[in-house]
Formats: C-alpha cells, structure tokens, sequence
C-alpha cells in the first residue's frame, strides 16, 4: 500500500520551504524550480486551495468562450453563479486530496513500477490482455447469508453479510497485501424490502469513500424508492469500504498510488456484486436495475460485461478509466515521475485492461443502458462519462447542470432515475 509521506513542513515555515527548493532532487539530477515550487505546494494541503479560485475561472472560461471547454454530444453549458460554485466545491475537495498523505514516496515509484510489470508480463502470458473477460471467474451462487437489523434516517432496514470468496490468486503482484485486509473478507449489503410478495429490484453500487447506510440512502434517495415507487433496495458495501475498510478512511486502498490494488479491488467488486445479484434473483424480481455513481458507475459498467440479465442498467457520473483520471488529477511532478517508471504511460494502464468497462463489451442491449453526468464535474470530469458513453454506443444519457455531487439536488436527474423506473414497474396506486 502507499506508504504515509514523511514529515512535511508547516506552510508557514519559509525556511524549510526554501531548503526543500533549494535542495531536492530527483533521480535524474536536478528538478526544475516550477517542479520544486509544485511539490511544496503538495505537501501544504492548505496552500494547494490557493489554486481553486483560478483553476474555477480557468474553466469558466474555457467551458462558455472556447471549443475545448464544450462537451461533444452535450448541451451547451449556461454559466450562472451556482454552477461555479459547484464546480469551486470539486476543485477544493480535488485540491485536498493532493495532501502529502496521498503523495507517492520515491520508493513507492520503484515498487509500483515493478508489480505493474511483473502483471503486464502475467496477463499478456495468460491471454487475459486479449480476452479481458477470461480473468474474471464466475463466483458460486450466494446461498449462507446472515442477517442482522439497523436503523438510518428513521429507516429500518435489514443487513445481510456473508463471505466474499474472492481472492486474487497467489502469483499476481499484490496477492498477499490484498488477502491480508482480512475485514474485507467479509462483504456486506443493506435492504429495503417490501413483504407483500414479489417486487421490482433495484441494486445501488456506491461511490468513493462511503458505503454506509446513511450516505447512500441519502446517494440513492432510497426510501423515495422504497416507499414512494414501490422498489426493493439491496446497497452493496464496496471492498475495503465502509465495514469492511482496513483503515479509517473507507476506499482508501482501492483507489490509490498502489494501481495493482485497484485491478483487485474492481475484480473483486465485480465478484461481489455478481454474487449479491444471485441471491436478488433468487427473491422473483419482477424487473431487475443495476445502478451505480461514480466508482460505482465504473463498478456497475464492468458488471454489465459479466451479466447481461437486467431491465436496466445506470452508471452516474462514472469513472470509467482509473490510470486517465488518477493522470489528470495529479500534480505535474507526480506525473512526471510515474510516467518516468512507466507506472503511467506504460503498465498501468495496459493492466487494468483486465478490469475496464472500455476493454469489454456490454452485454446489455444499448436500449437498456443509461447514464447521467455533470457538465461541471471536476473530479470525474466529462472526458470520463463521454469514453463510456461512446464506448456503449450513445445510449440515453440526461446531463446536468452541475458538480461531481450536483446530482443529490438535481431535480433532472431525479426525474430521469425515476422515469426509467418508473417505465419499468409504475408506482403502486395507494
């Protein structure tokens, strides 16, 4: 895993500032002084905000004077003070999340770079590069599940937990690190049911760092779903997410520096879903929707090359292409010196082959699959929904005016979610 920067300087230690300037080099000799400048601003979390305001106008601009800043496909961006806002929000949170505590070590550069190798060489051996789909194996059917009770927003709902199964097998780089988070051994998911006999089923994959029932009702609107629409709910927890996190900030271990962790950890979201989707059946669905947003986007895509059998499928302003983003939201140093190891540029991205939604066809008919997306979201960013989107062949898509988050407020998307479901099995008359 990642391993915690050393000890920084306080931003406002000038002398120490000066005397990283001054004094850091690289591997390859002396940095340039906007590099120095760069990195020192990266381990100030607090300084890096200073770029918000200007990275905000800087897309303003772009997004309502130039062709660069325009969405093909999409609707022309109208600027008004609440979308900037939104778009400032995402900047900050982007801004943050470049702290010293996510920054790669120089040694963390060399070992990335050897695991990505040593799986580009595994992969492409075993044919798994050429067939991506070949490296997913097809999980046992959940049957011993236990359930237990909880309560969230004045909501009762039942939780069932059972045994992943998945592990990464033993001669892939990172096997051991991945099998030693043993809480995430143990996968788990919420419901909200109805007793009256059987109902359409909807599954929400989470996004990035939550994966409890509190947010992801709120994510989901699921009691609206539950009680407004008639729907039963069944919410996944993610690997090495909410309950089943190794440490204490959730998905910290899944999206990281360590990209061979993010090769296991989709396969094994994969996996989990797939799992959880056998038991639902189990239950006589009338319809059956698969709906994820953002890493859950990506989670819900990757499923649909593995299982075709559904009513519906939504990814929501979704990540689609891991190594791209993690490119695109990096300080320039960061990148440079991973394209440097060919981490990026190189392996990374050959080896997540095996767990893209773009490798890999859909098995869901084009008419079955919908998506949403923010035109001023900044941290999945539009690039990201336009791959998938021309990747499933332009299905239905609804963009919003808003950030990565803007769709929890958006009465668009409100409506489009509940159109799509609401054409598969109308509300129930009370």
């Amino acid at each position: 895993m990642t391993q915690p920067a050393p000890d920084h300087p306080d931003e406002t230690d000038v002398e120490d500032i000066t005397n990283v300037l001054l004094s850091e080099e690289d591997e390859a000799g002396s940095i340039t002084l906007i590099n120095r400048v760069e990195k020192s601003l990266a381990r100030m979390p607090l300084a890096r905000l200073t770029t918000v305001a200007p990275r905000t106008a800087r897309w303003a601009i772009e997004a309502a004077l130039t062709e660069a800043g325009r969405i093909p496909g999409a609707p022309q961006i109208r600027m008004t003070a609440a979308l900037a806002a939104q778009v400032a929000m995402d900047e900050a949170v982007v801004a943050l999340m470049q702290g010293p505590n996510r920054t790669p070590r120089r040694a963390d550069y060399k070992r990335v770079s050897a695991e990505v190798r040593v799986a580009q060489a595994l992969f492409d051996d075993r044919g798994w590069l050429d067939d991506p789909r070949s490296y997913h194996r097809d999980p046992e059917p959940l049957v011993d599940v236990s359930f237990s009770s909880g309560w969230a927003l004045g909501q009762r709902y039942r939780r069932m937990s059972w045994v992943s199964g998945y592990h990464a097998r033993p001669e892939e780089p990172g096997a051991q690190r991945w099998d030693d988070f043993e809480r995430n051994h143990t996968a788990s998911a919420w419901l909200l049911e109805h007793d009256d006999g059987p109902r359409p089923w909807v599954v929400c994959v989470h996004g990035f760092g939550t994966g409890a029932p509190f947010s992801d009702m709120i994510t989901f609107r699921a009691q609206h779903l539950h009680h407004d629409l008639g729907w039963n709910v069944a919410a996944i927890v993610l690997p090495v997410h909410g309950s089943r996190s190794p440490s204490r900030m959730g998905g910290e271990h899944f999206l990281s520096f360590d990209m061979i962790n993010s090769v296991h950890a989709l396969a094994q979201s994969a996996w989990d879903v797939r799992r959880l989707l056998s038991w639902v059946r189990t239950q006589e669905p009338t319809s059956l929707v698969l709906h994820g947003v953002s890493l859950g986007g990506d989670v819900t895509a990757l499923t649909t090359c593995l299982d075709g059998d559904f009513d519906a499928v939504i990814a929501g302003i979704p990540i689609c292409d891991f190594p791209a983003l993690f490119a695109h939201q990096s300080p320039k140093h960061v990148r440079e010196r991973a394209a440097e190891h060919q981490v990026l540029e190189g392996h990374a991205e050959v080896i997540h082959r095996v767990v893209s939604p773009l490798a890999m066809p859909s098995l869901v008919p084009v008419e079955r699959r919908f998506i949403f997306a923010g035109l001023g979201d900044r941290m999945a960013i539009p690039a990201q929904t336009q791959a998938l989107w021309q990747h499933w062949d332009h299905p239905t898509i609804s963009w919003f005016p808003g950030n990565h988050v803007g769709y929890l407020w958006s009465k668009k998307v409100a409506g489009f979610v509940d159109g799509i479901l609401d054409d598969l099995a109308p509300a129930p008359v009370e």
